[in-house]
């Protein structure tokens, strides 16, 4: 793919991230120190030696600056004659600046004072253009790679599309998975780099779309493969890959900053369409009332005038249409509803009265107490109006959660389907799409009361999923109406019945997040929940979670994921062998469930709470990771000498050697946040290169049970089953490791540095501070 075109009005000196503004700090700051010297009348001998060095010291960095752009003018062609240009300006500028600050030691008349200021502000201003210039263009190379790699991903998302096979859909998705941890690296390091807090967000909502369809796309496309006539198994199938395309199509316009208005930072309508995730451009409850509220102030300076009138009138309409959507809604108890209407009433009157008061007002300086009360009994109307229209809100969806309907309709809709009632999952389906509509009026009631932009992404994003998801879950059940002897197609309904009970649990989150806002007890959202504190063996302490920072949640979230990716791929291998009650399929099946129970540890999720519960699930692992060694050694007994023979003794002697590191990972002590955090990043890493060899492994004896027609079926008496961590004995650890709970957003947050060459330090992005006395860790 092309790279982004440079000569363009957007190269102006517009900074959107982070790396390049901390980048670009120490030099204003030194810069600064220069031109305020030039002010003084007097320096002494010592301070203007000391200047000399800081322009040597400038003159000196610049050159090593502009090495590094030079170097990537020559690895990228096509922004070169500007890199180029931009450091040759850069260099002419340090250049100048070295020598106005040797002139001061041969030089102390007055006379030359203001020119040398002047010349200095010159030369300063041409420096922070050029150097800003060459990061912006550094920055366009990043947005280069990030293009390709989610080109890449277009593209073999295409290719999983139109495949007939299963074999080429697995030899397809192994591909797929890798590309899809290329680019979740590189959109967790844009997302991470974005200063808009609406891009960042809207950047979250787009991967974690991603994460989750990457998660629905393997069992939906095999029940197609499985079922090509099935019509809603297609339909099922079709929606995932739209989501995905959607999603790639938001991360393409935030990458490129399309569509967003550079006045008021909205984005175009455009990008709302199939992703769902671009704010919508209708006016929120919360917009209108600071809007109305901002132009009952501005009464006090100005008075009403014509203009000032027209702005009021319309701001009162646009808030008072706000309040439509709830009372519209068909959720909204008859309480409520005439409550709003006669808060509304209410503030139309106390507008009334405060135009009548400013039409009598004569001293244009200063306002009148009558018209001073008008405006706070205006002002408070409309706080009252606000408070009303939450009231609503919270009541609406606390209603909702009390039912829990979700539990029992997802409960009965999988019964119907397994049972094939065709019948009665049409009945659950009128009962399903009824309550998604109420979540629906939800998420759409919380946008409007969401005081920023984060907020009401995530109230849209919520809605966007839900509305995708239902339909889907509701088809992967119909499908199973349809098989309902069929294996895949009731892991296919499981997954999505999964992901949509994960659905409402982050709708709740949002809701306990913008209901906290709202009444003051918190500013940042955070959409995915944390683990619940774990207990030490020893102690029955309830333990707080503490802060993970950027670059630890990067490297956990970013195992977890490529774990995910070789357990989905793991399966897709063991669901090929025709006679899957074997030790070989049986132990594999085992060591993924246990891999994926870790993955979901990562992110919060699944049934290990703790890093106690995570290492003793490791140590189960690797021991079934031995278990399997032995089987298929003796499965290898069987196969004659051949290329596939080799390939597979080759991938089966490094089983042990891993087995091994992961048992001696394990058994280190630690103490304090730190190490436990080496330990978990070790653990999660170790176990993610055995199952890497696990899956080589799988596919290899497939081909050869296959090619050489191997007795491949399990041996009598021999049995195993799934340990989870509640079954597994204690092993030693320190207090700190059960103390670590670690979470991970919907996304890979990790620390990003696009310009990291052109800093001596990793410019590390909300980071959190820990002490030595922060022992708690989350998200």
């Amino acid at each position: 793919m092309a790279g982004p075109q440079i000569n363009d009005a957007r190269l102006s000196l517009e900074i959107r991230t982070k790396s390049v503004e901390q980048t670009l700090i120490p030099l204003v700051t030194q810069i600064t120190t220069l031109v305020n010297h030039k002010e003084r009348p007097r320096v002494t001998e010592k301070t203007t030696q000391a200047l000399v060095r800081v322009g040597q010291a400038v003159c000196l960095a610049v050159e090593r600056f502009v090495s590094v752009g030079q170097t990537i003018a020559t690895e990228n062609p096509e922004i070169s004659a500007d890199m180029c240009q931009a450091c040759a300006e850069a260099r002419n500028a340090g250049t100048s600046i070295q020598h106005l600050t040797s002139v001061d030691v041969t030089s102390h008349r007055n006379s030359q004072q203001f020119a040398e200021k002047t010349a200095m502000v010159r030369a300063a201003r041409q420096l922070l253009s050029a150097v800003t210039k060459v990061l912006l263009l550094a920055d366009k190379v990043i947005v280069k790679q990030l293009l390709i790699s989610k080109n890449k991903v277009s593209n073999t998302l295409n290719e999983l599309y139109s495949v007939n096979t299963f074999t080429d859909f697995v030899n397809c998705f192994s591909q797929f998975g890798n590309e899809m941890v290329e680019l979740a690296h590189l959109t967790g390091d844009r997302q991470n780099d974005l200063k808009s807090d609406k891009h960042r967000a809207q950047m979250g909502a787009a991967r974690a779309v991603l994460e989750k369809s990457t998660m629905m796309l393997l069992p939906s496309c095999k029940v197609c493969l499985r079922h090509p006539d099935c019509e809603t198994a297609k339909q099922n199938r079709e929606g995932v890959f739209k989501l995905m395309r959607g999603a790639l199509g938001m991360i393409h316009h935030i990458v490129m900053d399309e569509g967003g208005g550079q006045a008021n930072g909205n984005v175009s309508p455009v990008l709302n369409g199939d992703s769902g995730i671009g704010l919508d451009n209708s006016c929120s409850a919360c917009k209108a009332f600071k809007e109305f509220e901002d132009q009952v102030e501005m009464i006090r300076m100005t008075g009403v005038t014509p203009s000032c009138k027209e702005k009021l009138t319309g701001a009162l309409e646009s808030l008072i249409e706000t309040t439509q959507d709830f009372t519209d809604s068909a959720y909204t108890s008859h309480q409520h509803r005439e409550s709003i209407l006669m808060t509304g009433d209410r503030l139309k009157s106390e507008m009334s009265v405060l135009l009548r008061t400013c039409k009598n007002r004569r001293n244009s300086n200063n306002p009148s107490p009558e018209m001073e009360t008008a405006i706070l009994r205006t002002l408070t109307a409309a706080k009252s109006l606000n408070k009303q229209l939450q009231d609503t809100a919270m009541d609406q969806a606390s209603e909702l959660f009390k039912a829990n309907e979700d539990h029992e309709i997802l409960k009965r809709l999988r019964a119907a389907g397994a049972s094939g009632d065709q019948q009665r999952v049409t009945e659950m389906t009128v009962k399903f799409e009824e309550h998604m509509q109420q979540l629906e009026e939800v998420c759409k009631l919380f946008r409007h009361i969401a005081t920023n932009e984060q907020l009401v992404i995530a109230a849209e994003h919520n809605e966007f999923v839900l509305k995708s998801l239902g339909p889907l879950t509701l088809m992967s059940a119909q499908t199973l109406s349809q098989y309902p002897s069929s294996k895949i197609a009731q892991e296919n309904l499981d997954m999505f019945a999964d992901s949509w009970g994960t659905q409402i649990n982050d709708l709740s989150i949002m809701v306990k997040e913008i209901n906290d806002v709202c009444q003051g007890r918190g500013d940042k959202p955070v959409y995915l929940s944390l683990p619940r504190p774990g207990k030490h063996g020893t102690s029955s302490r309830g333990l707080r979670p503490v802060k993970l920072d950027a670059e630890e949640q990067a490297k956990i979230a970013k195992l977890g994921l490529e774990m995910k990716l070789i357990t989905s791929e793991m399966d897709a291998e063991t669901d090929k062998w025709e006679e899957p009650d074997n030790d070989i399929v049986k132990r594999a099946k085992n060591m993924s469930s246990m891999a994926f129970s870790m993955y979901l540890f990562t992110r919060g999720e699944g049934p290990l709470k703790t890093t106690q519960d995570l290492f003793i699930q490791a140590e189960y692992f690797s021991e079934e990771g031995s278990k399997l060694y032995k089987t298929v050694r003796d499965f290898s007994d069987k196969v004659p000498l051949c290329i596939h023979r080799e390939e597979l003794m080759t991938n089966l002697e490094r089983i042990p050697a891993c087995c091994q590191q992961l048992h001696s990972t394990l058994r280190t002590q630690t103490s304090g946040k730190t190490a436990t955090f080496t330990k978990v990043d070790n653990a999660i890493q170790e176990t993610k290169n055995l199952m890497n060899i696990i899956a080589k492994v799988v596919t290899t004896s497939f081909v050869c049970a296959t090619k050489y027609n191997i007795d491949y079926r399990r041996s009598p008496g021999s049995s195993r089953r799934w340990r989870g961590p509640g079954e597994a004995r204690s092993t030693a650890s320190s207090d700190n490791e059960s103390m670590y709970s670690s979470s991970m957003s919907d996304g890979l947050n990790k620390s990003s540095s696009s310009n990291k060459q052109f800093s001596a330090s990793n410019t590390s992005l909300d980071r959190q501070p820990s002490g030595p006395n922060s022992e708690p860790l989350s998200h």
